[in-house]
């Protein structure tokens, strides 16, 4: 009866729960910038307000050496009743190129079945359906039939730096019996998807020094190395003609696929053509030999050149031979690969690539160890369940191309079991220009976190 009355409330509030996704996503809490640091803060005392609001018995933000992380609570549930911890971030990414964005990314605008926003997919609207769930059920009122703990943080998209410390010296206040995150997507927009494992992190910029300053290239052309040339060389090399990564050990300590899991992989809707539309690329990279396209961009690992930076590039010409060059570079790791092991890997590999006319230095950045969940878990088929009943249509299990770290801690810190159950969509446009969320998936996905509070609680 709870559950049909907190669905109720749910339809019946959809408006109020619009306007408050308005509110949140309106906050421009990117956290890559430091002048973004008061829209940091209000979009974090925002979700206390809206917990205490709620009814929520705690709700509060903590200090960090970064950004805040909040906290809330409603445990009154009791004893008996499971505890659903549910991690999400406040924070998004900057917004540029801003000339591309069709509406402003802090002015959230309909168009046609979406809302266009920084933030709208990862992760504010998705973070906000377990919230909104949680008050159907005090605005019906009842209650949830779980207690509820809430872990929001405000670095995720710089590398979730103070998380880790956070979880481990607060492990007590966060004990639970399961964790939820919605910050996935789905494998198309007609198939519910559970993602059942994550990869890793390892990201770096390399620093290449030649001269003591940028030098005429008529004169010194011939005599100095040019950094750009170092780097372009030494980066071309970071692969082979295969596809393959050329870093040594690389791939020593990666778990390799089950027949099972491979063929389950492949019982996966997922259309090519459909990818390299989306994209818009004029046709899709081979990349590592032997690997379906599915399977390379979520079990295997890769290596990325994320940017390069040197020399004169501005308008007209200026024949010099630059002082330095960067290269910012990820590799995204699998089970069982140590992105503390790996970072050492290729920092060995790059000094072993450099030429003694250079000078490198190698930076470490992000970093996140992969993690895959078992799906036969209690918790993993309540999640079906829910997703059948708030979608209408049978979930599939895959592990996703991305890295969300606190799975990992949450395994290794709270030893608790994890459930990745996302709403977004793969044109979502994640970390580019015109972001969005589609509204029905909003709507569905608060019903659905409903059925999943209820499933947990053995309520059925």
């Amino acid at each position: 009866m709870k559950t049909k009355s907190a669905l109720a409330f749910a339809e019946a509030h959809r408006n109020e729960n619009l306007d408050r996704l308005i509110s949140f996503l309106s906050i421009p809490s990117i956290s890559t910038s430091p002048e973004y640091q008061p829209d940091i803060e209000r979009a974090a005392n925002w979700l206390v307000a809206q917990m205490k609001a709620m009814g929520f018995n705690r709700a509060r933000t903590f200090r960090t050496p970064g950004h805040p992380i909040v906290y809330g609570e409603w445990t009154k549930a009791g004893k008996d009743a499971p505890t659903l911890l549910v991690y999400g971030h406040y924070d998004v990414q900057p917004t540029d190129p801003d000339d591309e964005w069709l509406s402003p990314p802090f002015k959230p605008t309909i168009r046609g079945e979406n809302i266009y926003a920084r933030g709208a997919s990862d992760d504010k609207g998705q973070l906000y359906t377990h919230l909104a769930a949680a008050e159907a059920f005090f605005g019906a009122g009842s209650q949830p039939p779980v207690n509820l703990k809430f872990l929001i943080e405000g670095e995720e998209e710089t590398g979730s730096t103070n998380l880790g410390p956070f979880v481990e010296e607060h492990a007590e206040m966060l004990r639970c019996d399961v964790a939820a995150i919605s910050d996935t997507e789905w494998v198309n927009p007609a198939t519910p998807t559970i993602v059942y494992g994550v990869r890793g992190l390892a990201y770096l910029e390399i620093e290449i020094r030649g001269p003591k300053s940028d030098l005429h290239s008529g004169l010194y052309g011939g005599a100095v190395h040019n950094p750009l040339q170092v780097a372009a060389e030494m980066l071309a090399a970071l692969h082979d003609e295969q596809g393959r990564v050329t870093i040594p050990g690389f791939y020593d300590k990666v778990r390799l696929l089950s027949d099972e899991e491979r063929a389950e992989l492949a019982r996966v809707p997922f259309d090519e053509e459909e990818l390299r539309a989306e994209v818009g690329a004029p046709a899709l990279w081979e990349g590592e030999k032997g690997y379906t396209l599915l399977e390379r961009t979520s079990v295997r690992p890769t290596l990325e050149i994320h940017g390069i930076g040197g020399g004169f590039t501005g308008a007209g010409s200026k024949t010099v031979i630059p002082a330095w060059a960067t290269a910012k570079v990820s590799m995204r790791l699998v089970p069982d690969q140590k992105a503390a092991e790996i970072a050492d890997l290729f920092t060995e590999n790059i000094h072993r690539l450099a030429p003694p006319t250079v000078r490198v230095t190698v930076r470490r950045y992000g970093m996140a160890d992969p993690a895959v969940i078992e799906r036969d878990t209690p918790p993993m088929q309540a999640a079906v369940r829910a997703l059948r009943r708030g979608f209408d249509a049978e979930p599939v299990f895959v592990r996703s191309g991305g890295t969300i770290p606190i799975v990992t801690m949450l395994n290794e810190e709270l030893n608790v079991p994890v459930v990745m159950m996302g709403f977004g969509l793969p044109d979502d446009n994640l970390h580019a220009p015109n972001e969005k969320l589609n509204l029905d998936h909003f709507y569905r996905g608060i019903s659905t976190v409903i059925h999943f509070m209820t499933e947990l609680a053995g309520q059925s």
